[in-house]
């Protein structure tokens, strides 16, 4: 008679949904470029830096392109790529990846966001920022190239 096989069945956890996110860092005059979010979305009313979703299909270089015309109407050349990270809301999992932008075509105008501003970056302190950002930026300032303070 032969051996029963004999298997072991892990519980089974729920996996994390993961949504690829891409951010840009546009500089002019010692400034960084962020847009306040549309009372109509999450995280209303917060401050970030323009970007979005990479849809199925794209390269994150490509996604930040397409979301910076959609967003700020904007021509863009996409550069390094300065920082990755991630943040977890409940079972939803973000990865986010901040990338230069070298140059643009056209003024940013606010298509998306309630607003526009160009700011120091010492200035992110004080603004009322994603979470996402907040925990990390001591590493946004060392990929902006400045000094961190708290």
């Amino acid at each position: 008679m032969a051996d029963p096989i004999k298997t072991t069945h892990r519980p089974r956890h729920k996996k994390a949904h993961w949504i690829p996110v891409v951010a840009g860092f546009l500089r002019k005059d010692g400034k960084i470029l962020v847009g306040q979010r549309p009372e109509s979305h999450s995280l209303a009313g917060q401050w970030e830096f323009p970007g979005g979703k990479i849809e199925p299909g794209e390269t994150p270089e490509q996604a930040l392109a397409r979301e910076l015309s959609e967003e700020l109407g904007i021509e863009a050349q996409i550069g390094n790529l300065k920082l990755a990270s991630t943040q977890s809301y409940g079972e939803v999992g973000i990865l986010i990846l901040f990338f230069e932008v070298n140059f643009w075509k056209k003024e940013p105008k606010p298509i998306h966001h309630m607003m526009l501003e160009w700011i120091y970056p010492s200035e992110l302190k004080d603004r009322n920022i994603p979470e996402a950002n907040r925990k990390i930026l001591d590493r946004i300032f060392q990929a902006l190239g400045v000094e961190w303070q708290k």
